[in-house]
């Protein structure tokens, strides 16, 4: 077996020692017989996306001029006239992948000292007559505390040098271009920086005449007005792409034939379970290399590629995402699918607002994958049905939802036993803990209006009077279900908002065998002064709604007396809770 070599993005580093390595050099026959000018593909992290732009500079950059063997016996290399491309062309490389910044001065700067280590290694071109004053001028005014006018023109600059002193057009290749992005929107600086983005694309790709092809790599496919307004050159291939469908991540096939030379054959089927479920345009069976190179080397099975990174902006999006949210992510954790007509462009800014939005950016990142679709003649366009990937992604998810109650003091065991207990005085204690220590990391939300929804409390400090603590929202209690489910998924069928009765209850916990456990039914209540003089009367009205709206209709039809229903409504305000 080959070496593996985990990490590596560097194209000559993995050939010249001679590393594992999969043969994906037929994509620079495929990019570059498109004829595309200005192509965008985006593909879930740890796919590849950064050793195949690194393999294109090394195919096409004049620095790797006479490095042809480094695509000997590769596929590539089986045509003639592409032998004869290798090395010919000037090429600009640049990655946004460090670009992680709190705020948006901060990530100018970051993106500025990229442009000017562009610039200073490409300083050659001062040498000479080739740059006028001016030009010298510019160069010169490239650093990290350029303004941002400056920077936003800057690499249209150098692809402007560097294609009058080789005399070619340039081939320009931005990886990771969405990250800052990404960070934006995670940091609340979205808006602050989309102008910049804006105006540095335009001047690169749209009014650039020096400009032979370009490629952008990243995982999300920002919405066109967002950043991309004017750039009508822009070929963009999705995860739903037919295009370059086998270019990025390992096909069946491929990772069966590593594991028949790592002498593991008999571990095909383990890995089928655990890392198979990929999909772009129509193929399916595709894995992640992240997973497959740290099996092969470590020979042991985890969620190598879903425990690469915080996954900070997915659990954010989860956690503070409404009971529907809530609700999806449930169905979809017990193996269940969601049907939606998709919309691949990411609006950033919309995210919260947005439900759709969500699960296109899990489908972007990897989470879920393509498991049918259909036609759609009233409205023109596919409705696709989409699942969680994979055993692997499965695990993630529920792992990230049982840290949400893993706080020092949140003794979540606890709290599950003194609940199949009855014990009310210990459910009270617990909740009240993790009230505490939890619930300020937690954000919370308005109505539309801005005022007071009933069950959905502000950020921040509250404005109602008599209220002066952070508050959350009920949808922590939501985040609390599926809480639920990682400790009793196999005791009870777990349920949240749907309808029974007169109405939608929040939770409802149904045993899986029936005689063994009570079936419970909880409601979620925010403490309202003008109605209520305290908590325990906020108890008193989740009762009464349990009881109006006949919750229990769905457990009687099911064949449970009334008698073995127990009943219990959580009320809140601030960080006090009660429950009865």
């Amino acid at each position: 077996m080959r070496k593996i070599s985990i990490g590596k993005q560097y194209f000559a580093d993995i050939r010249e020692n001679d590393y594992f390595y999969v043969d994906k050099t037929d994509f620079i026959r495929e990019w570059w017989e498109s004829e595309d000018e200005t192509t965008l593909i985006t593909r879930p992290r740890r796919f590849g996306k950064t050793l195949n732009m690194n393999m294109l500079e090394c195919f096409f950059s004049v620095e790797y001029a006479d490095r042809g063997d480094l695509f000997e016996g590769l596929a590539i290399w089986n045509e003639e006239k592409y032998r004869r491309l290798q090395g010919t062309y000037p090429v600009i490389f640049l990655t946004f992948a460090d670009v992680k910044a709190e705020d948006c001065q901060g990530a100018l700067t970051q993106i500025k000292q990229n442009i000017t280590d562009l610039y200073n290694r490409n300083d050659y071109l001062l040498k000479g007559k080739l740059l006028n004053e001016n030009e010298r001028a510019q160069y010169a005014s490239v650093e990290p505390g350029m303004d941002n006018t400056v920077a936003a023109a800057a690499i249209r600059a150098m692809a402007n040098y560097l294609s009058r002193y080789y005399g070619k057009k340039v081939i320009l290749l931005l990886d990771e271009y969405d990250t800052p992005m990404q960070e934006a929107y995670v940091s609340g600086y979205w808006d602050k920086i989309t102008a910049f983005f804006r105006s540095m694309f335009n001047a690169t790709f749209k009014t650039n005449p020096f400009l032979e092809r370009a490629v952008m790599t990243g995982i999300t496919r920002v919405s066109k007005e967002s950043v991309f307004s004017d750039l009508n050159n822009l070929n963009v291939i999705t995860t739903t792409s037919e295009k370059y469908a086998t270019s990025f991540g390992f096909t069946e096939a491929e990772v069966f034939a590593a594991l028949q030379e790592a002498g593991m054959p008999e571990q095909m089927e383990g890995v089928k379970k655990w890392y198979d479920g990929f999909t772009f345009g129509v193929h399916s069976d595709i894995y992640n290399p992240w997973s497959i190179t740290n099996f092969l080397e470590k020979r042991e099975y985890a969620a190598y590629w879903a425990e690469t990174s915080s996954n900070h902006l997915v659990s954010k999006l989860i956690r503070e995402g409404s009971p529907d949210v809530k609700e999806t992510m449930e169905d979809l954790l017990r193996g269940g699918s969601l049907k939606l007509e998709l919309d691949e462009q990411i609006v950033f800014n919309q995210l919260t607002q947005t439900e759709d939005a969500i699960w296109s950016l899990l489908l972007a990142s990897g989470y879920l994958k393509v498991a049918g679709r259909k036609f759609q003649e009233q409205t023109g366009g596919f409705c696709y049905e989409l699942e969680l990937t994979n055993f692997e992604v499965r695990r993630m998810f529920n792992r990230m939802i049982a840290e949400w109650f893993a706080a020092p003091k949140a003794r979540y065991n606890d709290f599950i036993k003194a609940l199949l207990a009855d014990d009310l005085e210990a459910m009270n204690e617990y909740m009240n803990e993790v009230a505490f220590v939890t619930f300020s990391s937690f954000d919370t939300g308005k109505s539309s209006s801005g005022s007071d929804a009933p069950e959905r409390l502000p950020t921040g400090k509250a404005t109602t009077k008599g209220l002066t603590e952070p508050n959350p929202s009920v949808c922590f209690y939501h985040g609390f279900v599926l809480g639920l489910m990682v400790e009793l998924k196999d005791r009870y069928e777990i349920t949240s908002n749907r309808e029974s009765g007169f109405g939608r209850y929040d939770v409802m916990l149904t045993p899986r065998e029936k005689g063994k456990l009570f079936p419970i039914i909880i409601e979620f209540k925010v403490h309202r002064p003008k109605y209520e003089k305290s908590l325990a009367d906020t108890v008193a009205a989740a009762h009464r709604q349990i009881e109006e709206k006949n919750y229990d209709a769905a457990l009687l039809e099911r064949g449970y007396e009334a008698g073995e229903i127990r009943h219990y409504g959580f009320a809140f305000r601030g960080r006090q809770v009660l429950i009865g």
